[in-house]
Parts: C-alpha cells; structure tokens; sequence
C-alpha cells in the first residue's frame, strides 16, 4: 500500500483530504467565521452584492471577497443550505496546500518518500484542517500565498524571471491580498524570502531582483484593487470599518511576546516530533539535507517571530508557522525511518514509542467511548460505532506491532490511516450528540410573518435561518416594522426595550431557538426568544 501511495504521491494527497473529510465534514456545527462567509454569498447571490458585500443585509468589508466568491459559485451549484458543498472549497485549499509541500520538498532536493511524508504531516496537522472551520479566508489567503512562494522559489532557483512563472506569481499573490489582505504577505512570505536569504543567499543580478520586485508590487496593486474601489464607493462605512479593525490590532485579545512559544502544539498528532525537530544541536548532524533543513528552521521561527510582534494574538494566526514546521518535522521523521533500528539510546527511542505508542493506545481503546454515548445512539449509529471501533483497533495493534519491529515508516502510515478513519468514520457521531433543547431557526422559515431581531442575532442563527433578519434597535432608538403583525426574536431580554414595545404592541412568548448543539461550550448568544407582536 505504501508503494501505491508513493508512486502516486499527488492523488494519494488529494484522496486522502477528499476520503477523510470530504463526506463528513458537515457534521461539524457551523461556526461563527463560516457563518459569516456563508450569509455575504448567499447575498451575492440573492441580492448581487458581489463587491460591497453585505451581511444579513449590512456593509461587510472586514474581509476581502475572493473566499465569499468562490463559496457564492458552490451555493449557487449545490445550494446555500449543503454545508457539506460549502466546506468543500476550503477543503481543496487544504489539499493544495499537503499538494504544495510535496512538490516544495522536490525542489528542495528530497526524495519522493520524504517529500510525501511532507505533505502527510501538513495534511494530518491538527490548525491546518481546523482552520477551515474558525476562520475559512485563512485557508485560501495561506493557500494561494504558498502557491506564489513556489513560484518565487523557482525563479529564486533559475535567477531568472519566465514570463509563465511571473504570471503565476503576480495572479497567487494578487488572490492571496484579494483573501486577507496583507496578512499572508507578513507571516508567510517575509519569513520565507528572509529564510532564503540565511540559507541559500539571494543569487543573479541587480536587474533579476529588479524585476522580483516590481513582480511583487503589481501582485499587490492587482489584489488590493477592491480595496480601493470600497474606498472610494462607500468611503464613510469602510473608513469607520478599517478604524476598528486597526484598532484591534492593539487593543483586542493582546497577549505578551512569548504567548506563541508553545506553537508546536497546534500540529496535534506530530507535537512530540515538532518539538525535537526545532531542536537543530540534535537534528543538524543527523539529516542528509542540512541546508534545506536550515531552511525549514528559519522559516519556522522567523515566522514566528514576526507573529510574536504583533500585539493582538489569537491560536488561530499560527496556522501559517505549521506550513514551514511540517517540512521541518519531516526532517526528524525520515531520520527515523532511516536509523530508528540501530539507535540504541533511551533518550532518542522513548520519545518515539511514547509519540506512535500513545495513537496506537488511543486507537486500541476507542470502543470506551461507546459506553458514555450508548444512551442516544440508534441501531445505525451503533453500528457505524462498531465499524469504527473495529478499524481502530486494527489500526492500533498494528502500530504497537511495527514500533516493536522497529519499523517507523510503515507506523507513520498508519497513524495517518488513524486520522482519515478518524474523520470517516468517529466525525459522524458527532452529528447525532445534539443536546436535549436544540431547536434551530430553521424551523422558521416557512412562516409568512415577517421576522426582525430586537438586539442582533448570531451569525450562525442568520444562517441557519436562510434569510436576512433585521435589526429594529438603532443608536438613535428602536424602528417601528410598517406590519402590523410580526415576530421578534431576542437574544437577551431588555426590558425596557419591551416595555417600549408593549405601548403599541401585545407581546405574546413563542419559544425559545436554542442553536447550541452540544452542551459543552454553551454560548448564550445562540440562545433566541421568539415573540409574535400584533399592534394594538
């Protein structure tokens, strides 16, 4: 099976992005950033909003469009409501970016098993594929930002500026600013021209980075084109936008400099080997590739360092360090394949079979969890349970039988069939754990009142909802609904607002519209009243 996966390297990525995830992955609740992405294309597509872009029915210039328009085209194929269809672009992104690392470690000079050990690590990292989740534009400003770099890194290579090569540079880097905005340009690109520039040192003419350059600015000016057409079409609501999202930056979530040093942990499965790969007295006599290594190092922690600067901190903005750190990871891990069996000393064998040790024990013991879900699983969720409990502990026995032998490639494959049966087969079960009050706006929908919020909803509600839902509290004081009849829905009760209200209107209590889908992390502002008001 191995020797498939490497004679195929670049299906086998893509499989297994499509394999682990791409049937399942709406068994996930929607989250709040999604949410948002969700609502502006469904109103591209509903309203033709498609450059002052909107959500439930307000300007929405916070993020750039280029990720909203790619999901408007797959709502408008498959529907606004398939949130499996609507994950899926973000899904490719995340392949493109395992696809990019295998062919970066190519170039890089690295065989074609441990270019695809690569792309695995990047692939089965736990913030790469969580991104996609808690902040979708992420995905695609990093993923086309990667695809720049590949092309900046062979023209780097060839000290020469092709005309197809320049092309694909300027389009990535413009569809990158056209993402996030310069956010990839400062914590993936600096870090890797600054990496280059330690390891391999910037080789050709003055003319050839001449030419880099103006490459570089006109990549810029393309992707900020929206920006300023904003600018000058609605200048008034994206200045006071731009203000706030400024400010943030200095007064919102500010962490200490040192709050990012843990970032190794964001891989998930691979921290034990992300930790000793940073460690370069240790690694940089046992890697047959020492200067790519150093690469992968430096463009690690220049990027971390870069985030470390920035006041405002959040998990989240380290999902870019995890492209540079799976190179680096691969370094330990083939240096495993390559000498685990002679190494005889306890301090570099423990960490090794406590990393492959501790899946394995996981997978093994995966049927315990049966017994604290029993109570709402059906006769099909039962047996979904059992096949995944089965494959599991497959999967473990046969990673404690390699690590006896010694034998770490073959254990390394089968910790990513552990990932992909994770996501096949456990993610579902998710899907049927609601808690007891879950009741989705949804159900709503079908009514001909009209609905307003009194003190804002959700982004998750909006959606969920399928329609836009306005605001009738302003700072100037409430707005009457020329209806004589509607519905209300509140998230907390203001009773002075009611008390308003109930001068003109008989309040009636419908029920309660509570979105949250697990009780675990129970957010209060997916809790919704509903009133009917009939004018008096």
């Amino acid at each position: 099976m191995i020797k498939i996966l490497e004679k195929y390297p670049i299906i086998s990525l893509l499989l297994f992005v499509i394999v682990m995830l791409g049937f399942t992955i709406d068994a996930i609740p929607v989250t709040i950033m999604e949410a948002r992405n969700f609502i502006s294309a469904r109103e591209m597509l509903t309203d033709d909003h498609w450059i002052l872009t909107t959500m439930n029915g307000e300007a929405r210039y916070q993020k750039p469009p280029l990720p909203t328009w790619i999901t408007a085209i797959f709502g408008y194929v498959f529907g606004m409501t398939s949130v499996l269809a609507l994950r899926w672009p973000t899904l490719l992104f995340v392949a493109s970016i395992g696809i990019l690392i295998y062919l970066f470690s190519k170039k890089l000079e690295l065989t074609k098993s441990h270019s695809l050990i690569n792309g695995f690590i990047a692939l089965s990292s736990f913030y790469i594929i969580g991104i996609t989740f808690e902040a979708p534009w992420d995905i695609y400003a990093h993923g086309f930002m990667l695809m720049a770099l590949y092309q900046l890194y062979l023209m780097f290579q060839i000290k020469k500026t092709a005309v197809f090569q320049s092309l694909l540079f300027v389009l990535f880097l413009a569809a990158s600013v056209l993402s996030k905005g310069p956010v990839s340009l400062y914590v993936l690109f600096l870090p890797f021209v600054l990496a280059y520039g330690f390891t391999f040192k910037f080789k050709g003419g003055t003319l050839h980075f001449l030419k880099l350059f103006s490459l570089l600015v006109f990549g810029i000016i393309l992707g900020g084109w929206w920006y300023f057409h904003v600018r000058i079409a609605d200048p008034e609501t994206f200045t006071a936008i731009a203000e706030r999202e400024t400010s943030n930056w200095h007064s919102y979530n500010v962490r200490p400099f040192y709050y990012y040093w843990s970032f190794f942990i964001q891989t998930g499965l691979w921290t034990i080997p992300a930790f000793i790969s940073l460690l370069y007295p240790y690694l940089k006599t046992r890697v047959i590739h020492l200067k790519a290594y150093r690469f992968s190092l430096f463009w690690t922690l220049f990027a971390v360092i870069l985030l470390s600067l920035i006041p405002e901190k959040k998990s989240r903005y380290l999902m870019p360090v995890l492209i540079p750190l799976a190179l680096n990871i691969g370094f330990y891990i083939e240096y495993l394949v390559r000498e685990f069996k002679n190494l005889k000393a306890k301090k570099e064998t423990l960490p090794v079979y406590f990393q492959f040790g501790l899946i394995g024990t996981i997978a093994l013991l995966f049927w315990i969890v049966g017994f604290f879900l029993a109570p709402s699983f059906t006769t099909s969720s039962w047996l979904r349970f059992i096949i995944a409990s089965i494959v599991l502990a497959g999967i473990g026995f046969y990673i404690y039988k390699n690590l006896k032998a010694k034998n770490i490639k073959t254990a390394f494959y089968l910790v990513i069939a552990f990932m992909l049966s994770i996501g096949l087969l456990v993610l579902p079960l998710a899907q049927l754990q609601s808690q007891e009050n879950y009741k989705p706006l949804s159900e709503l929908a079908s009514d001909s009142l009209p609905l307003y919020s009194l003190d804002g909803i959700a982004p998750e509600s909006i959606y969920n909802y399928g329609h836009k839902i306005p605001r009738i509290t302003t700072d100037d004081g409430i707005i009457i609904p020329e209806e004589k009849q509607f519905r209300l829905l509140t998230i907390s009760s203001k009773p002075e607002d009611i008390a308003e209200l109930a001068k003109l209107y008989n309040i009636e209590f419908i029920a309660t519209y509570d979105m949250n889908f697990s009780d675990r992390d129970h957010k209060s502002r997916l809790v919704n009243q509903l009133y009917k008001l009939t004018l008096k």
